[in-house]
């Protein structure tokens, strides 16, 4: 793996802008209703790809990596076109192989054709040939320029937090800058890592995660995406908010005067005692921190307009790694909440007066369709929306 990020192929060509990302949904802006149910297809298959990494007893790093290769393989291919099951076994598959972990490709194939079998998917028609998945892979690998680097914000999570041994602390993104060997890190000026409870700590972990149900990790930086995550984290996490409340508070109390001078009897006396250790101030950590903060406070926009969109996502089973519930509070439902905990005057609408939201089942219908109409239009150009085959994926389409 490459030693800086700033250096790598994933800042080089993967970090790409909205532009990018817009033009690349253009054929399936065709075929769909609503724009919206192609953000609501990044939640889904970022699950599925969850969910059968888990299967497969994949590590976290292992699935954020097929995620990221999902991710990149769709910046150059439409739903409409190709068949995402396919694509997403071949991800897990060749993110196992780069991130030293490897299934063997027949037991690739039998879970990912078991579990797609099962509901809400039904997928009948997954190929039970190796080759087929074999085929798919060098077409993923190709459509990947063979960059097969991701960086992820784990490491830089844990190296903030002092969660690693010194040796483990050579993070993995080049932090201090293009072109700069020394100076200090993307954490200021190094005298001190931030201390959070073990709990607000894996609540960061959790807003990382939930990260990969969007396109975060096309559009910034990982270091960038560790760092909102901490941001974020310490808002929502019940004790740390409170103590930030109380520093506010005590700062803004704090009459601004001179210090009484002391004898060096009281402070030698001072020094000898065991004085409590100050609580760590988190807002100057934050603004020691040698990133672009409004930047930072955007990417944490973004993450919330996430969960926002999340919330309207109807899925009979959540994953228990996600800081949803964290973000919507942690009371219990109670008529008039939503399952999150929170009251909203959406849950008092009827049924004909809710926003719209997305099922597993329905994202399905809505993938099918695509299919069908885009397939139709390949066989009748005459009706009149452009007609762009990949040709590499012609065959693996059939299998289908």
């Amino acid at each position: 793996m490459a030693t800086d990020f700033w250096a790598s192929s994933h800042y080089k060509r993967w970090i790409v802008d909205r532009a990018t990302l817009k033009e690349s949904r253009s054929d399936d802006l065709q075929y769909v209703d609503d724009p919206e149910h192609l953000d609501f297809f990044a939640i889904f298959f970022a699950n599925v790809i969850t969910k059968l990494g888990k299967k497969l007893n994949f590590r976290q790093r292992v699935i954020a990596t097929a995620i990221v290769f999902f991710r990149r393989f769709y910046i150059k291919n439409s739903y409409c076109e190709t068949d995402p099951f396919i694509v997403i076994a071949a991800c897990c598959y060749v993110a196992g192989k780069a991130e030293e972990s490897p299934v063997h490709i027949k037991n690739m194939v039998a879970e990912a054709r078991l579990f797609f079998s099962q509901q809400p998917y039904g997928v009948k028609y997954f190929p039970s040939d190796n080759s087929k998945l074999a085929e798919m892979e060098f077409y993923l690998v190709a459509d990947l320029e063979c960059d097969l680097t991701v960086f992820h914000p784990y490491r830089t999570l844990l190296s903030i937090c002092k969660k690693e041994s010194s040796n483990d602390l050579q993070t993995e993104a080049g932090e201090v800058g293009v072109g700069v060997d020394d100076g200090p890190r993307y954490w200021g000026s190094g005298d001190g890592q931030l201390e959070l409870p073990d709990d607000a700590f894996q609540l960061a972990w959790s807003i990382v995660n939930d990260t990969y149900r969007s396109d975060l990790c096309l559009l910034y930086p990982p270091h960038l995406l560790a760092i909102t995550a901490l941001y974020l984290a310490v808002v929502l996490h019940g004790p740390t908010r409170e103590l930030l409340q109380q520093q506010s508070h005590s700062v803004e109390a704090t009459p601004v005067h001179s210090s009484p001078r002391r004898s060096s009897r009281q402070s030698s006396s001072t020094s000898l005692g065991h004085a409590k250790k100050p609580s760590q101030d988190f807002v100057a950590f934050f603004a020691e921190l040698n990133v672009s903060m409004p930047l930072v406070a955007t990417i944490a926009q973004e993450i919330i307009s996430l969960y926002t969109l999340w919330e309207r996502y109807l899925e009979d089973s959540d994953l228990v790694d996600s800081a949803k519930s964290a973000f919507y509070g942690h009371t219990q439902a109670q008529p008039g909440m939503s399952h999150s905990g929170v009251s909203t005057p959406v849950e008092n609408l009827d049924d004909a007066q809710r926003p719209h939201g997305a099922t597993p089942t329905f994202l399905l219908q809505v993938l099918t369709r695509m299919r069908e109409n885009r397939l139709s239009d390949m066989a009748h150009a005459s009706s009149g929306r452009s007609v762009a085959v990949n040709k590499m994926l012609e065959r693996t389409q059939a299998a289908g």
